[in-house]
């Protein structure tokens, strides 16, 4: 089971080639927004940067503790079943969609986000509230509102979470999964111009999309080789 928390890391590492298309615009609006004293200070910078980041991972491994729940509660109810698998299939083959999606090869993924536009609807009010941002509580309070920002990425990782097998199993899978999109998104607060550019690479992307791929098909191997 320790492998499903390393594939969570490594697709948030991996899937920063995303995170900087998706999240960037909110990064360096709030970057920029700072009070100036703060953007001259590079470690300033860092503080705020971690608050923001802070949240937003807060938001994830909540989220993330009641999806393993809810995995946990559907495994107990199908015991004549290898629900476990099952799901763990099911989360690798969204980890395939994923990586055809970070590569650019197909954006059916696209679809899942959608799904979250009707929650994000209403969760984007309280964000706009928290502009701008003058201290560090607000910061984090604003990553905790952003951790909601519909996204096929985290959409995948929560679909990982269900298959865990509990509620903290649940929470570590997406605790390790924005642990891993922290070093993308900590840096481009700092770096935006940078790290935009280097969101655009098209053989990054690709070297990415197929990673992410080759771990979708391990878990899928993985939930096959489980004798029942």
């Amino acid at each position: 089971m320790d492998s499903i928390y390393v594939s969570a890391l490594l697709v948030g590492i991996l899937g920063g080639v995303h995170c900087l298309g998706m999240c960037g615009g909110v990064v360096g609006a709030l970057t920029f927004g700072l009070d100036p004293r703060v953007q001259r200070n590079r470690m300033s910078m860092l503080i705020y940067q971690a608050a923001y980041n802070a949240g937003r991972i807060s938001s994830y491994v909540m989220i993330g503790a009641v999806f393993g729940w809810l995995g946990s509660t559907l495994a107990s109810l199908a015991v004549f079943l290898p629900a476990q698998q099952v799901l763990q299939g099911i989360a690798g083959t969204f980890m395939i969609a994923l990586g055809l999606y970070l590569a650019g090869w197909w954006h059916g993924i696209v679809a899942i986000e959608k799904l979250g536009q009707g929650v994000w609807g209403r969760v984007q009010p309280y964000a706009n509230r928290l502009t701008p941002v003058k201290n560090l509580p607000q910061a984090w309070l604003y990553g905790a509102v952003w951790g909601w920002l519909p996204c096929g990425l985290v959409y995948s990782m929560l679909i990982m979470a269900l298959s865990a097998g509990g509620l903290i199993e649940g929470a570590g899978v997406m605790l390790a999964f924005g642990l891993g999109t922290l070093p993308n998104l900590m840096l481009m607060g700092v770096f935006a111009f940078y790290f935009t550019r280097l969101a655009r690479t098209v053989w990054i992307r690709k070297a990415a999309g197929l990673s992410v791929i080759v771990m979708g098909v391990w878990q899928i191997y993985l939930a096959l080789s489980v004798k029942v």
